[in-house]
């Protein structure tokens, strides 16, 4: 039976840091399948289509992630994936108790299903897609902080959104 764990989020959108997670959850695990959110809840930036594409040309090197989109309890969407773990990533120790409330919560729901945590390397412990956005609604620089097709599509959605016919 593969490995396979699901790494949930709402990539709006996706970071250098969540691409650090997925390239060394793909070394431990035999299938990494990306799960961006429908959340009602937030409004995005870029639509889910628009997430999905771009985590998929920022994954694209890396041969056992896939992309998919899920709504609804991710303990569910993980099951029906066939999931042994859900991967989160930690960012810092305020990221630590929101995490673990959620983890112990998913444990509630579906005892077989693990949490595992994982730091992004310290180099990107401080980044978010919020403080991406932020900058590059700016107009700061975003170099290495996402990957250049994200890169591209902040800068398009930003021109428009700031011109004046928007």
């Amino acid at each position: 039976m593969k490995r396979k764990a699901i790494y949930p989020g709402s990539f709006d959108p996706i970071t250098n840091g969540h691409l650090d997670v997925i390239e060394r959850a793909a070394k431990l695990f035999d299938v990494v399948i990306v799960a961006i959110a429908h959340n009602r809840n937030k409004k995005a930036l870029f639509e889910v289509a628009e997430r999905t594409k771009l985590a998929e040309q920022a994954t694209a090197h890396v041969t056992n992630v896939q992309i998919d989109t899920f709504d609804g309890l991710l303990v569910d969407y993980v099951a029906r994936e066939k999931g042994q773990a859900i991967v989160r990533g930690l960012r810092a120790v305020s990221d630590f108790e929101f995490e673990f409330q959620l983890a112990l919560m998913n444990r509630r729901l579906n005892e077989s299903i693990e949490t595992i945590f994982m730091m992004p390397k310290d180099r990107f412990t401080f980044l978010s897609s919020s403080i991406v956005k932020e900058i590059a609604s700016l107009g700061g620089s975003i170099d290495g902080l996402v990957p250049d097709s994200v890169h591209k599509s902040l800068i398009e959605k930003y021109r428009k959104t700031n011109s004046p016919q928007a």
